[in-house]
């Protein structure tokens, strides 16, 4: 091993825990358990409803939050089935069935009923949950539940069915826990399939894996551990989970067969692994710094369920790093030849006959190398093709509708809001002043739900509740469509800038802020629009001084920017194409109904994801390409043995993230649908079109001008580099 620069830090740590393995393993194993117990032991802090807004939505909450410490409303709706009326006997028992069980029940307040609908066929009885924590409210609202499915079972003429934010939320979560526990048996054993088939024997095939696994379970109880400072969105697991298998699997993959690499060349196991931590665990280095830095892009949203993401991301992508760089080293020394166990004859004959090299992309490499502008120019028209139908792209907050409707819960909703149109998702009017019942303010409340039905956009009837203190109105205006559909925006529109400043908002003293559904999604809309600028500018001139600091060339730093921009936009161009233009939509089961619109939040977050993970292959590839440079080969041999000896290792890393990325295509939220789909088909864009055509042809055009570094960056330090 020749070494003309100092070791890097991933090669110091490398050598330490290969030679310190049994320190290296327990530290490990201790680290994980401790982080993984005390995230337990304290518990995850949630997000509150107005941590959640943005605007004039947060401000609203804000002030609903203080006056009304009350939990969420729930609603039972008594039904006639068929063609029956709630004014007959058999309805009337039912109704009173119900009041005498919400009686009955414990954290409950304000039951009150008679609201009918306009057919006479149905009735509804309110009440609220006295707590306003989530957890509690689930608590208090299951054995109400229960009981209201015994009451209509004692009615056969009647549908007795509950529907709120408490029984809602509890339904989805059940929901959702389910698909993450599928997500979550699916791609373990997936992924180790795919990794014995790299690997071809048992024990190689779960380092990985289990590296993955232990980097997951640190991470999760360090963001419990975090949420004590900062409240943690509750889906950060699902993103940790997600996050941690692909970056864990690939951290480890390079490593790893690059010291096989080295065995298979005839050095020694501890030669292996010092070379393995000098090249292999310097790209991780690299590539782990520079995927921080795409995630700490999301700091920058402002909105706290970014920022939760910012935290649980950047924390097991820091933890799965450092795990590559000492436990990996320490295994791989602590095993030797044993790693090896678990062969399988067929698979472990094939990839001695490869040499590590991937036929199949041996010679397509040959084919983009011998014609460079020709394939250059073909996979960029393919990118741009795919990119194209992103300038299209509709984004809106997923709603009530894009729910799924085999939950049973749904189909209450939808029953009640054919009954009571909008009143579900109603817009939210809250108003501060010093004394709610003050005449003029009364008559100018009046006024507004008055003028809000006149305008097309609301529904009757409008409901008020005032605080106790007389000081806070909660009005509550059922708004048209669907609640994101562009007619409840028109109606939030004409409420917000029209209807409320006309009348309570002329009263002197008095604030008024619109929140609800409707409100929200506007809200967050236009704070991904203002911040999107700001994120993309600090991720892209972040990563580009990490590329150029690590390559010494300003080519290289601008390139790897281009093609993974191109990369995140085609695949912005497929999710237009699934999800707003159906192709193959019910394919992934999605409705009609839920077509139209990508989800708000996914755009950014599948920026900054996938600029970070498109860069592990960039980093991984150019590394080997920049360590063959150094040895002596001219560029174009340095971009074919580059490419040519990592292509299996992509291939390998890039199908274990396309297939876990899949796996949440098939889940049932539309969100999580949109969300597996464009990961997946940005890694298969990525490490086939970019990186095994454009990535090389690019490099070949501009030959020796890859490495051009201007005289006034030539001060910039030099990294540590080791070559074999």
């Amino acid at each position: 091993m020749n070494e003309n620069h100092p070791r890097s830090i991933a090669a110091r740590a490398g050598a330490w825990s290969a030679r310190n393995r049994t320190k290296a393993i327990i530290g490990w194993l201790a680290f994980v358990a401790v982080a993984f117990l005390l995230g337990g032991a304290v518990g995850q802090r949630g997000l509150s409803d107005s941590d959640q807004e943005t605007g004039e939505s947060a401000r609203a909450e804000t002030i609903l939050d203080d006056a009304f410490p009350s939990g969420p409303e729930e609603q039972i709706l008594v039904q006639a089935r068929g063609d029956g009326s709630v004014r007959d006997a058999s309805l009337r028992a039912a109704v009173r069935d119900v009041e005498r069980t919400l009686a009955g029940a414990k954290g409950i307040e304000k039951i009150e009923a008679g609201q009918r609908s306009g057919d006479g066929r149905s009735e509804l009885v309110t009440f609220e949950i006295s707590t306003d924590d989530d957890d509690k409210a689930a608590a208090v609202v299951a054995p109400i539940e229960a009981a209201i499915k015994k009451v209509d079972s004692r009615h056969p003429d009647a549908r007795v069915e509950q529907f709120g934010g408490a029984s809602a939320d509890r339904a989805i979560d059940e929901s959702f826990e389910d698909d993450f526990k599928k997500a979550e048996s699916l791609s373990v054993p997936i992924t180790l399939v795919i990794l014995l088939l790299a690997f071809g024997a048992l024990v190689a095939a779960a380092l990985p894996v289990i590296l993955a696994l232990t980097s997951v379970a640190a991470a999760i109880g360090l963001t419990a551990v975090a949420s004590q400072l900062m409240p943690i969105d509750s889906d950060s697991s699902s993103v940790i989970l997600l996050i941690g298998m692909a970056v864990g699997v690939d951290y480890a993959l390079f490593y790893l067969r690059r010291e096989r690499e080295e065995r298979d060349a005839g050095r020694s196991s501890q030669e292996a692994i010092d070379i393995a931590a000098a090249t292999s665990g310097r790209a991780v280095l690299v590539s782990g710094l520079t995927v921080l830095v795409a995630m700490a892009g999301m700091f920058f949203t402002g909105h706290a369920t970014f920022m939760s993401f910012a935290v649980g991301t950047m924390l097991v992508v820091a933890v799965a790093m450092i795990g590559s760089l000492t436990v990996l080293p320490a295994t791989l020394s602590l095993l030797g030849p044993k790693v090896e166990k678990g062969r399988i004859p067929f698979l472990g004959r094939l990839r001695q006959r490869s040499g590590g090299e991937s036929r199949m992309w041996n010679v397509v490499l040959d084919r983009v190398l011998a014609h460079p502008l020709i394939a250059g120019l073909a996979a960029t028209a393919v990118l741009l093709a795919l990119a194209f139908p992103a300038l299209g792209m509709k984004t809106a907050n997923s709603g009530i509708e894009d729910l799924p409707r085999d939950l049973p819960i749904m189909q209450t909703y939808d029953r009640m809001q054919d009954a009571f149109p909008g009143g579900q998702i109603p817009a939210i009017v809250a108003i501060e002043a010093d004394r709610i019942d003050a005449p003029q303010l009364r008559a100018a409340i009046g006024a507004m739900e008055a003028e809000a039905v006149a305008s097309g956009g609301f529904e009757k009837p409008a409901s008020v509740t005032v605080s106790d203190d007389g000081r806070v109105a909660a009005v509550q205006l059922p708004i048209v469509g669907d609640g994101t559909s562009s007619r409840s925006n028109a109606a939030l529109e004409r409420l917000r800038d029209d209807v409320v400043p006309r009348t309570v908002g002329e009263v002197a003293g008095v604030e008024a802020y619109v929140t609800g559904m409707t409100a929200s999604s506007k809200d967050f809309n236009d704070l991904m629009k203002s911040r999107a600028p700001i994120v993309f500018a600090f991720v892209l001139s972040l990563a580009f001084v990490l590329l150029l600091t690590t390559f010494r060339s300003i080519v290289i730093a601008v390139k790897a920017i281009v093609l993974n921009l191109l990369s995140v936009a085609a695949a912005y161009g497929l999710l237009v194409l699934v999800f707003q233009q159906g192709w193959g939509a019910g394919l992934l089961g999605v409705d009609e109904a839920t077509q139209g619109a990508i989800t708000s939040w996914l755009p950014m977050f599948l920026f900054v994801i996938l600029f970070g993970l498109s860069m592990d292959y960039h980093v991984f590839i150019l590394s080997r390409i920049r360590e063959a440079f150094d040895r002596g080969m001219s560029t174009e041999e340095a971009v074919a043995h580059g490419i040519k000896t990592t292509a299996s290792t992509v291939t390998s890393a890039a199908a274990v993230m396309i297939a876990v990325f899949s796996i949440f295509g098939t889940l049932t939220f539309i969100d999580m649908k949109q969300m597996g789909v464009g990961l997946a088909a940005a890694v298969l864009i990525d490490a086939t079109i970019v990186r095994a055509v454009l990535l090389p042809a690019a490099m070949k055009l501009l030959g020796d001008w890859n490495w051009y570094l201007p005289r006034w960056l030539e001060r910039l330090p030099q990294p540590a580099r080791a070559t074999a």
